[in-house]
């Protein structure tokens, strides 16, 4: 049985559990092998905020990391470029919570779980413009794709505030299942998912009726979750058991359970839906799924406690909370390597160069020739520049392959070499007539 309480000051790593509501949470199994860390995803900051870090929201545009500090009642905020703080910290209410930023960055919600409230900030200027009366004890919040409603679980009441964002006014209360915590929102804004940590249940909310459509038994306390970006699967941490539950969100079913740490707590997802990252309060470390397999993949320690969960836009950074240090660890997230560009045309004895676009992580990529042939005179460089003179006309096809530690990718091309240069009329690609022309797919006429 899980006891809920509303807050207090926390000890030891219960830090988290206590602030996501839970005072009494028991070890169910342990893995029985060490595991290392994953192969190439490492701690490269640690950053110090305010006293108790739980939540964790980054901005569309991932240039801010906005955290939330339970026990000093404010929000730091992070230049990832940087990753230091910028300013002072933003005062809010009493222990905040839960935060997520508006589709378009331009505020922040912040549940303040000791005063009933959500604050909502404004990004450009970092201060608090509103603050709106909701259910007891607000806990987790999450705003639809179009910025028009943020929903807040409200652990005290078993339910869950509807908040229409223009005028910041509660427009329904649901209710749920007892001790709500986590939400999260699929991503065409249909349905919301809610974790009910006191009876081991997820109710799915329809969100055109506010209504809900389905409880889920999951498992015995389940806390965070995030929805993968296709939209087709949750996943949830349990507070209570080393697992992580995976719902397909068609059927609305448990389909698969993995096993993690010890305890699990903040989930968050990479944006190209291949990787979970799950914050172990127990081992002071994150794990990480790999989802195609819903098997992990390995281990990162962090700091004291970790809660919460961010991945940039970009999924090259993961940001983990601290709770028990009063930091913030930024993980470099591994990538497999992309390699993408159409070279154009090149003319016999005129100096050429062309860089490919290339990316992945660890470094270095290494670009290389596997098939077919080069214009003669042009060389590729390990960084995917393609430079030199052609001395001989002709379509050259060539196949490039792009390799790092962890993955390959191929691309196939062609490059064609000219006596002289091709000409460029007013009804070329860009001409009056083009894609981007009043008639074209996003002109007035479009679909």
């Amino acid at each position: 049985m899980v006891t809920i309480e509303r807050f207090h000051p926390p000890t030891r790593w219960s830090r988290a559990a206590v602030a996501l509501g839970a005072t009494a949470l028991a070890v169910t199994m342990t893995l029985g092998s060490a595991v290392g860390p994953a192969s190439a995803d490492t701690v490269t900051a640690t950053v110090q905020v305010g006293e108790a870090p739980l939540g964790i929201a980054i901005t569309p545009d991932g240039s801010r990391a906005y955290v939330t500090n339970m026990d000093d009642g404010t929000v730091s905020v992070i230049d990832t470029s940087t990753n230091g703080v910028i300013g002072e910290p933003i005062e809010v209410g009493a222990l905040p919570t839960g935060i997520v930023l508006s589709p378009d960055g331009s505020h922040a919600y912040v549940t303040d779980n000791g005063s009933d409230t959500v604050s909502v900030v404004e990004t450009a200027t970092n201060t608090v413009s509103a603050t709106i009366r909701v259910g007891g004890g607000p806990s987790g919040v999450a705003i639809t794709p179009d910025g028009s409603r943020a929903y807040v679980t409200n652990m005290d009441d078993g339910t869950v505030s509807v908040i229409r964002t223009v005028g910041n006014t509660v427009i329904r209360t649901i209710g749920v299942g007892s001790a709500p915590v986590g939400i999260a929102i699929t991503p065409d804004g249909s349905r919301a998912y809610v974790t009910n940590m006191a009876n081991g249940t997820v109710s799915v909310i329809w969100t055109a009726g506010n209504t809900v459509i389905r409880t889920i038994g999951v498992g015995s306390a389940p806390v965070g979750i995030a929805v993968a970006p296709d939209g087709a699967h949750a996943y949830l941490a349990d507070g209570q058991r080393n697992v992580v539950s995976v719902i397909d969100t068609a059927r609305n079913i448990v389909t698969d359970t993995v096993w993690v740490g010890d305890r699990s707590v903040g989930v968050a997802i990479t944006p190209d839906g291949a990787r979970a990252y799950v914050a172990d309060p127990e081992r002071n470390s994150v794990w990480v799924i790999d989802t195609a397999t819903n098997n992990f993949v390995g281990t990162i320690p962090v700091g004291g406690d970790p809660a919460g969960v961010a991945i940039t836009p970009d999924g090259g950074r993961a940001y983990i909370t601290n709770t028990d240090t009063d930091s913030v660890s930024v993980i470099r997230i591994e990538q497999a390597p992309t390699l993408a560009g159409t070279p154009p045309n090149g003319v016999v004895d005129k100096p050429y160069n062309y860089a490919f676009a290339v990316t992945g992580q660890p470094a270095p990529v290494t670009v290389r020739v596997s098939a077919g042939v080069l214009p003669t005179g042009l060389t590729l460089s390990e960084s995917g520049v393609l430079s030199g003179t052609p001395i001989k006309r002709g379509k050259f096809g060539f196949t490039l392959t792009a390799t790092n530690s962890i993955g390959v990718v191929n691309l196939t091309t062609a490059l064609e070499v000219t006596d002289t240069a091709l000409p460029t009329g007013s009804f070329g690609s860009l001409g009056s007539l083009g894609s981007t022309g009043s008639f074209g797919s996003t002109g007035s006429f479009g679909s």
